[in-house]
């Protein structure tokens, strides 16, 4: 009865030492073990042994592609606008080892870093150029933290900027600005576009005098040439050239009566002496 205790104890104490003892890692982990508190080796997927009692699991990584959310903060450029920055980082830890002892949490490490050096590289930009180099800013973050994650046991896959946009006070005041360089725009249209009709205005009035001026030359020129004409035709009588002028002058007072500012035209009671006195020289000369 004694020997089927003691076989019985024995079966027991095998059963736990192999649950001790055998370990089984799933693909895509690794397990950490610790020997007598101090780290001894990995265990990599499939089935693995270990002594029991003295090695223990310290810890299980994964060893997939870990996605860290950068949550969004405040960051301020060289010319001072506030503007608001996130980002994600596509990471995988290669070195199980160094990412446990070399860091308290690697995670929370690797997120701190990241938001301090995206701060660190858009302080030294301008918002224009934070606002238009998304690309630069994802590469130069890359390449600044990439060495401080090796030394954790991390490789870093891809950091992705996901947004970078003003503050609300910030997009006000861009508004306002934008709205007060399209209003100075119009008032700067308006004003040329006035200036343009003054001066167009004022060439067509100048045109239209100098035409007038010409008009008046040639038709003073024609009168003298048909007078000149006439008086050579009769020999010196008047009555044709009368007859011309006369014409011609009550044309004028005629036109004189069209005028808005005449209200009144008067007629010479004795047109024929009135024409004869105006022509007297040219006769007499004749």
């Amino acid at each position: 009865m004694e020997s089927l205790y003691v076989l019985l104890v024995i079966v027991i104490g095998v059963i736990v030492v192999l649950f001790k003892g055998i370990r089984i890692v799933s693909q895509g982990e690794e397990w950490v073990i610790e020997r007598l508190g101090k780290y001894s080796r990995n265990l990599n997927p499939g089935l693995n042994l270990i002594i029991p009692f003295i090695d223990s699991v310290r810890e299980k990584v994964s060893t997939r592609d870990i996605i860290l959310d950068i949550p969004q903060q405040e960051v301020i450029t060289s010319d001072n606008a506030v503007i608001l920055a996130n980002a994600i980082a596509f990471i995988r830890v290669t070195k199980p080892q160094d990412a446990i002892y070399g860091v308290e949490d690697f995670r929370e490490a690797i997120r701190s870093l990241i938001m301090t050096t995206l701060r660190s590289i858009i302080g030294e930009m301008k918002l224009d150029e934070a606002l238009s180099n998304r690309e630069s800013i994802k590469a130069r973050l890359k390449s600044e933290i990439i060495d401080d994650l090796a030394d954790w046991g991390v490789t870093v896959k891809s950091v992705e900027i996901q947004d970078i946009t003003p503050s609300k006070s910030m997009q006000h005041a861009m508004e306002q600005q934008a709205a007060a360089e399209r209003e100075r725009r119009a008032v700067e249209t308006r004003a040329e576009g006035t200036k343009n009709a003054m001066v167009l205005e004022a060439q067509g009035k100048l045109e239209a005098a100098m035409k007038e001026a010409d008009a008046q030359i040639a038709l003073a020129r024609a009168s003298a040439t048909a007078i000149a004409d006439i008086t050579q035709a009769t020999e010196g009588k008047e009555f044709p050239a009368m007859f011309l002028l006369g014409d011609r002058y009550i044309d004028s007072l005629n036109q004189l009566s069209k005028s808005e500012n005449s209200k009144f035209v008067v007629y010479p009671a004795d047109l024929q002496a009135t024409v004869k006195g105006m022509m007297g020289s040219i006769f007499n000369k004749g």
